[in-house]
């Protein structure tokens, strides 16, 4: 590992938690999880380590959703123009309580929107589905950023998308998987293999990264 570090927390919010009662709810996702989640920020930000967040926030006419597509249901297959796309039940419509980042916003320095564009999906805090670049990377290139920890929801779709993408962009990655909750048990193991074969190191926990 090299160079200067930071966080991203990926996708926190009501709408992927069972704490909320959310409409996307990852499993394991309660009050306990938040709480924890919420202490290994405090800790290594008080390490000075900047803390960045990811946030869906979609138009509520968003491609992902299955009541856009006409005769489908959630959690089915449908191939797009550039890509297959799972479709979810509409979840962290902009300006919804689902949307909502429920880590104390006044521990970032900065959440960066992603899946703003009705047309594409967005896994990763990067880039979406068509493309189209979010403002983390030039966030995190002029702050000297050159080593990544990344947690959060889910870590079979955002965290792998994000973790992955970082590391196309020349990022040292580390992903903190007891930090992390997937949506099903065979995805989140495939997703664990497939960023490990990228060279993204994962940890269980994060006190292997808070100095003592």
């Amino acid at each position: 590992m090299r160079g200067k570090a930071a966080v991203i927390v990926v996708d926190v919010q009501g709408d992927f938690t069972t704490a909320k009662k959310g409409a996307l709810a990852v499993p394991d996702t309660d009050e306990k999880f938040l709480r924890k989640a919420a202490r290994a920020i405090r800790r290594l930000k008080g390490q000075g380590i900047a803390i960045y967040g990811t946030q869906d926030w979609h138009p509520p006419d968003h491609v992902s959703f299955a009541v856009n597509h006409p005769g489908r249901k959630a959690f089915e297959a449908v191939r797009l123009a550039r890509k297959m796309q799972i479709l979810w039940p509409p979840h962290c419509v902009h300006g919804t309580d689902g949307a909502r980042v429920l880590v104390d916003n006044n521990l970032f320095q900065a959440i960066v929107k992603k899946g703003q564009h009705s047309k594409f999906d967005s896994y990763s805090g990067f880039q979406d589905d068509g493309g189209a670049q979010t403002e983390m990377h030039a966030i995190l290139k002029a702050a000297g950023i050159r080593k990544l920890i990344i947690f959060g929801l889910a870590t079979d779709y955002c965290v792998k998308a994000t973790a992955i993408d970082a590391v196309g962009r020349g990022y040292d990655v580390v992903v903190v998987e007891g930090l992390c909750r997937g949506v099903a048990p065979d995805t989140t193991a495939k997703a664990l293999e497939e960023m490990k074969a990228q060279g993204i190191i994962i940890v269980k926990e994060a006190g292997a990264l808070i100095k003592k």
